[in-house]
């Protein structure tokens, strides 16, 4: 089996690509990624000389690229996670978005349907879903709960996953998607919440909370992630969405005291900043579908996860002074350059 992971030099892509290989020897799993800012080979370091993983550098909107790729590779599987990922760049730039999350899957779908597919597998969020109001626990998110988007990035991963069911009720493509609730865990990019508390926490800098810290987001550990997936490629019925949660809901100042009682840090360094436009304000994922069909169930508990998440980041403070200081761009000429 020939399995293709777009964007699996990223955070969730590269446990994907390093649980894979690591469990199925016997399939090749080729990691195709543009390496943006956010792609990082140095996360595959542990896998990057098995003999089951390619790299390939490329652009899943490129089309010439992508024909080309299925041409030669002839993959039987294609797991996307390539996208464009932080709300706060949509805002800024909403166009980068629409041509990474909306016309780099379409240009893999039209592949698929050019050179068949086992399947396509779609990584999406439960952000398409929209929010839910902080006075309702009662209310979750399921795989009824119309799209309701709020940001350029949220609304980029909806079109892309209405576009990934079209192509399956037009042209029959087998596909599936998933949408799970915010991911944690080794590998994360520090510009998202908990790796930039915990390295500005470290520094003993400012750190800023959006608003007033309240609001709620679903904590899925990045491990338990890969496993849903890897469920659903094998046994996921074609044409199905499933919802991936973690049972761990938190608002954002619970996160952020969390890590400063780990690190040993005053609260004092919290700084309550001017809220984003459109925040949204609860994210509950409902995951009965995927426990009942799949027999799936998250194996880290909040507490538990975060603790061995905040020792990870103290474990390998080079890798993440490497995306801050910028070294961590320099890797693929390194590793690559000469077999260019």
């Amino acid at each position: 089996m020939k399995i293709v992971v777009t964007g699996g030099a990223g955070f969730i892509g590269s446990n994907f690509v390093i649980h894979m290989v690591k469990k199925y020897p016997e399939h090749q799993i080729i990691n195709l990624d543009l390496l943006t800012y956010a792609g990082n080979l140095e996360n595959l370091t542990e896998v990057e000389n098995a003999p089951n993983y390619k790299f390939i550098r490329g652009d899943i909107a490129d089309r010439k690229f992508v024909f080309d790729l299925f041409e030669k590779e002839k993959p039987d599987i294609i797991v996307n996670f390539a996208a464009e990922s932080h709300v706060d760049r949509s805002i800024e730039d909403p166009e980068s978005f629409v041509r990474t999350n909306v016309m780099g899957t379409t240009t893999l779908l039209d592949a698929c349907k050019e050179y068949g597919i086992k399947r396509f597998h779609q990584v999406s969020t439960d952000e398409v879903y929209g929010d839910l109001p902080l006075d309702r626990p009662d209310l979750f998110f399921t795989e009824e709960t119309p799209l309701h988007t709020s940001s350029p990035y949220s609304s980029s991963k909806a079109s892309a996953d209405l576009f990934v069911m079209a192509y399956h009720r037009t042209f029959g493509i087998p596909v599936t998607i998933s949408r799970c609730s915010n991911n944690y865990g080794p590998y994360q990019f520090p510009e998202k919440l908990i790796p930039l508390i915990i390295s500005r926490a470290l520094a003993d800098e400012e750190l800023p909370v959006y608003g007033t810290g309240e609001n709620v987001r679903d904590w899925l550990h990045v491990s338990d992630h890969c496993v849903a997936i890897d469920l659903i490629l094998e046994k996921g019925r074609v044409g199905e969405v499933y919802n991936i949660g973690g049972h761990n809901e938190r608002t954002n100042l619970e996160v952020v005291k969390t890590i400063l009682k780990a690190l040993g840090k005053p609260e004092s360094l919290i700084r309550f900043v001017k809220d984003r436009p459109g925040h949204d304000r609860r994210y509950a994922i409902d995951p009965t579908k995927i426990e009942t069909e799949l027999g799936w169930e998250p194996q880290y508990v909040f507490d538990t996860g975060m603790k061995q998440t905040i020792q990870w980041y103290l474990d390998n403070k080079e890798w993440w002074e490497h995306i801050i200081n910028g070294e961590y761009t320099s890797y693929f000429e390194k590793m690559y350059g000469e077999r260019l």
